[in-house]
This record gives C-alpha cells, sequence and structure tokens, in this order.
C-alpha cells in the first residue's frame, strides 16, 4: 500500500464520527426532500447521487482495495454537501430542531467533510444544480416536460365527459 495509501486510509478516518451519525443524517436528507419549498435541481441533486451509487459503473473499480469505495464515498458527501448548502439556512435549521438534531454537529460534520475533498472539485460539484435548472428551463420552454410526464403516466384515464362524446360520435 506505499505511503500515498496510508495518507488516504487515515482520511477515511474523519468519516467514522460521520458514519455514525448517517441514518439521522439521511433522515434529515428526507425531511428536505419532501419539502416543496426545496428546488427541483437540488432534488435532482440527490437522484443523481443515488443513481450513481446503484449504477455498477464506477469511477475507480469496486475491486481496488480501499480506494475502489471512495468514489462512492465522495459522490454522496459532495452531493449532500452541495444540496444542503444551497438551501436557506432557515429551511435547514427547521428540519433539524424537528429530528432534534444540533445544527452545530451538522456544520461540524460539513466542515471536516469539505477539508478532505479539493476545492476545485467542490466548486465543479456545485454547479451542477444549475447546470440542471438550465436543462429543465430549456425543456419546459419545448414542452418536454409535459410529453415527458404524459409518457411516464400512460393514457390519460377517459373521464364521464370523454366518454358521453365518443358516445356521440359512435354510429348506432
Amino acid at each position: 500500500m506505499g505511503g500515498f495509501g496510508v495518507i488516504r486510509a487515515l482520511n477515511l478516518l474523519a468519516f467514522l464520527p460521520i458514519a455514525s451519525r448517517a441514518p439521522l443524517y439521511g433522515r434529515l436528507l428526507w425531511a428536505l426532500a419532501r419539502d416543496p419549498r426545496v428546488p427541483a435541481s437540488r432534488k435532482a441533486l440527490l437522484g443523481l447521487a443515488t443513481a450513481y451509487l446503484v449504477s455498477p459503473i464506477d469511477l475507480v473499480p469496486e475491486r481496488v482495495p480501499i480506494i475502489g469505495r471512495l468514489d462512492d464515498v465522495a459522490v454522496v458527501v459532495l452531493a449532500v454537501d452541495v444540496f444542503l448548502s444551497g438551501l436557506p439556512s432557515g429551511l435547514v435549521r427547521e428540519k433539524l430542531e424537528e429530528l432534534g438534531i444540533p445544527p452545530e454537529e451538522l456544520e461540524s460534520d460539513l466542515q471536516r467533510v469539505r477539508r478532505l475533498v479539493p476545492r476545485p472539485l467542490r466548486k465543479a460539484v456545485a454547479r451542477i444544480p444549475d447546470a440542471l435548472e438550465g436543462v429543465a428551463d430549456f425543456a419546459r420552454e419545448r414542452g418536454l416536460d409535459r410529453r415527458l410526464r404524459e409518457l411516464m403516466e400512460g393514457p390519460a384515464e377517459p373521464t364521464a365527459q370523454t366518454t358521453i362524446k365518443a358516445a356521440e360520435v359512435r354510429p348506432v
């Protein structure tokens, strides 16, 4: 494992206290993702991170010792950090209070994580919600969002009014 591998492994130790609070933070993310005040682009960021985790494609193959799992951790950590940093602090505080999570504990954990993730990488990931919002605007302008929704929902169920109209035009 050379010197670089040992340093990487030691850096992972910083995540141990955070890992013990993962279920609590999971509930926080769930509460925020369900809140209508959270922009869709922020929710989409969490969706993309989840898709990456369940995807068989990895930046670093899982078979590479220690580092193989790091990309999954990094994606989750970055997505959560960008998700939370793009929300109004009052909203996050409200959810923290509802769940009984001390705000200073969350901030301390986020600071610990931010020290481990290179700033250029954090800045690049922070641009993703704006890019998603741009894609959403493009789709809305061209009516693609409506078409996609119709495609996902399937054919509309006939209403009483459309059934009556259809009966009127049929020959008897």
